[in-house]
């Protein structure tokens, strides 16, 4: 019986192998940004040069690049004038043309196909991060905008994430318990005052928290103020630390080290 179950299980392998070749030959995989045939997964060449991957030297604390290396440890201006609630933060790009078309691909186009490539991008970036982290967590939706929106791109790439790095998701530790305004085209003083209070660790989840180094996942990082919020809310419930890892960061300027 169970040789029987074994040959069943090789023959659906040898199946399932045959379909995806005879779809790889009669249609073409196509790139993630621009739809134009590639060879084999990811970007064509012209959106891949144009996709700018942050590397060190970058601030240790938020991930901002410097335009020479300082050394080890140096902080930006950024980081000592106003240090956030998380204790780092690390991007896989920065917020240009190619990324922002990719973010609102996944954020707004349902292309939930664009979340595992880009969180295997982000899970490279954010390696030394995810070696410490116990949990990973995505930033939340509101139920009201994840109903309309049918699903948290946050969560798609948490999930990835988790999956590329082995370490545990958890989606439902973290709650937006009142929906916010888009962060889109408010001053920074705008954007904390908008998510202020806006998320809460249920009593019920507090213990998943407690004790943990948790890493936060979101899409894009711009002010800082939903994460900020976030793991200020994670921190209130006792969590040991809170990292951040999101797919592009808003780049103002190089950023110059102190």
């Amino acid at each position: 019986m169970r040789a029987g179950v074994r040959l069943r299980d090789a023959l659906w392998r040898v199946c399932a192998r045959g379909a995806k070749a005879v779809l790889d030959v009669t249609l073409p995989t196509l790139c993630l940004n621009c739809r134009e045939p590639v060879a084999g997964d990811g970007l064509c060449a012209a959106c891949w040069s144009q996709l700018g991957f942050i590397e060190p030297p970058y601030c240790e604390r938020l991930g901002i690049p410097f335009v020479y290396d300082p050394g080890p440890g140096l902080l930006s201006m950024q980081a000592i004038a106003a240090p956030p609630a998380y204790a780092r933060a690390r991007a896989a790009v920065r917020y240009d043309e190619v990324a922002r078309s990719l973010v609102h691909a996944l954020k707004f186009h349902d292309r939930v196909e664009l979340a595992p490539t880009m969180g295997r991008w982000m899970a490279r970036a954010a390696a030394p991060l995810i070696a410490e982290t116990d949990l990973i967590v995505p930033v939340p939706l509101h139920w009201r905008r994840g109903f309309s929106r049918r699903y948290n791109q946050s969560g798609a790439l948490a999930l990835a994430i988790s999956r590329a790095s082995g370490r545990p998701l958890a989606g439902d530790v973290l709650r937006r318990i009142r929906p916010t305004a888009h962060q889109i085209g408010l001053s920074r003083a705008e954007r904390a005052a908008n998510v202020q209070g806006a998320f809460r660790v249920p009593p019920e989840r507090a213990s998943a928290v407690k004790d943990r180094r948790i890493l936060l996942v979101d899409d894009v990082l711009t002010s800082g103020a939903t994460a900020d919020a976030c793991a200020r809310a994670l921190l209130r419930a006792k969590a040991a630390a809170v990292d951040l890892v999101v797919f592009a960061r808003v780049v103002d300027t190089p950023g110059s080290p102190i």
